[in-house]
């Protein structure tokens, strides 16, 4: 029963080269965000043909592994679906970013709150939106690719254990996020740059938490 866990068939064949496409197109706008001198079309292209390649390849070479350390493939896919989801979060955030980042300065200049503050919250409600977009694709992706779980009639159970994991990273996400944009700075660094940081923290921390979560409770086997 363990040998058939561990073949790559080929729904993983298209799930990784589907997870290789997202995020291949996610990780240029985030570039772009953290060192847009450093951003170009032809490079954008190049980091996207990286990926599409790149990730099938690094799933096959770890299903090659798992042939002596089993434990190796499951990792691999929580891996690249956790990259994948951790771009999702810093994609959304930084679209978000770029589309409404005139606002920051329109709403401070036309409210009694000062420019701090009203930064913060529209950040928090920016990171806040980015997380949830990414937790209900890592739901699907974790499901019924990372931990292959079949609801086996408990589909309500598992959405309302799911959902209070999910909750309590979403509060740790959130928190560990906004923490670090207010709390800590780096000179020369924009506002934009200042986000994608507290992102990534933000993100690592409810990562690590999702995954124990999903792993020995949501989709428990």
């Amino acid at each position: 029963m363990e040998e058939i866990k561990i073949k790559m068939g080929r729904k993983d064949c298209l799930f990784g080269a589907l997870a290789g496409l997202v995020i291949g197109l996610l990780f240029s706008p985030i570039l772009k965000a953290i060192r847009p001198e450093l951003f170009s079309y032809k490079m954008a292209l190049s980091i996207f043909l990286f990926f599409i390649i790149a990730t099938p390849l690094g799933l096959f070479l770890a299903h090659l592994i798992s042939r002596k350390i089993k434990v190796v493939w499951q990792i691999a896919k929580f891996g690249v679906t956790g990259v994948m989801n951790f771009l999702v979060d810093l994609g959304v955030l930084s679209i978000l970013i770029f589309v409404f980042q005139n606002y920051f300065y329109i709403e401070a200049k036309t409210s009694l709150l000062n420019l701090g503050f009203v930064i913060l919250t529209c950040y928090s409600i920016y990171k806040a939106t980015s997380f949830i977009v990414a937790n209900i694709n890592s739901y699907f992706w974790n499901k019924y690719w990372t931990f292959e779980k079949k609801s086996e009639g408990k589909t309500g159970q598992e959405f309302t254990q799911f959902f209070i994991v999910s909750l309590i990273g979403f509060v740790i996400n959130v928190l560990v996020a906004s923490y670090v944009f207010k709390s800590i700075s780096f000179p020369g660094m924009t506002p934009e740059q200042w986000g994608m940081v507290g992102a990534a923290a933000g993100s690592i921390m409810g990562l690590i938490w999702n995954f124990l979560g999903y792993k020995f409770i949501v989709f428990k086997k």
